[in-house]
């Protein structure tokens, strides 16, 4: 276990000071002396660690991201079955954006749309992390649980873009504690995207021989 220096234990005190700065304030309408003040220090210290309000928007995802790929792929590996691992992971992404709704409000509603962070090596991250699905969904495939005529990368994109629908629709609505929440939206979804790519064994055969017998004459028509 290693122990954090000073410098990167303020780092950290000021991503998030200005992931909830940014997150109840708005990114546009927030500024440096509202992250300082937040923070507890001056304006001066943030960009001894910052060049720029958007250099520090743009570090705000990395530990988060980091975090979230380690917790998955620990989960994942005490996980067997395709179908199994895919409701992991759609459980994983919703409890994680529930209990930090900072970091899924600029992650999905101020860094979506920014293409200049589709720029960053944060981004290349987290595409990284999304791999982890299409990784799944291959080796489902070449187990004969899911269809092989499904693109990995299009289940990945209904499966991601579900959840942060979910989320975001949460979000918006201001985190209620209601069954609105992400975690309450797991096995609707989990069965929906199921009954589209799960491979389904055919129903065995079956032979019916009927047989006519002849009237018994006991006068009944």
């Amino acid at each position: 276990m290693t122990v954090k220096s000073l410098k990167e234990t303020r780092r950290d005190l000021i991503l998030k000071s200005a992931e909830k700065v940014f997150s109840e304030k708005g990114f546009l309408n927030s500024t440096i002396s509202d992250v300082a003040k937040e923070t507890g220090v001056s304006d001066t210290t943030i960009y001894e660690y910052f060049s720029s309000k958007e250099e520090l928007l743009f570090s705000i995802p990395r530990d988060g991201i980091e975090l979230s790929k380690d917790i998955l792929n620990s989960h994942l590996n005490y996980i067997s079955g395709t179908s199994n691992k895919i409701r992991a992971m759609i459980y994983h992404l919703c409890k994680y954006y529930q209990e930090n709704p900072y970091f899924a409000s600029i992650s999905l509603m101020t860094l979506k749309t920014n293409k200049k962070f589709m720029e960053t090596d944060i981004y290349k991250d987290l595409i990284e992390y999304y791999k982890i699905v299409v990784n799944v969904v291959n080796q489902g495939i070449r187990d004969g649980e899911l269809k092989n005529d499904i693109n990995p990368y299009f289940v990945r994109a209904v499966i991601i873009g579900s959840i942060e629908f979910v989320v975001v629709r949460w979000l918006m609505y201001g985190c209620p504690d209601d069954k609105t929440q992400p975690i309450n939206n797991v096995d609707p979804l989990y069965k929906l995207i199921m009954g589209g790519i799960q491979k389904y064994s055919k129903m065995p055969n079956f032979n019916f021989k009927i047989k006519i017998e002849p009237d018994d004459g006991d006068g009944l028509e």
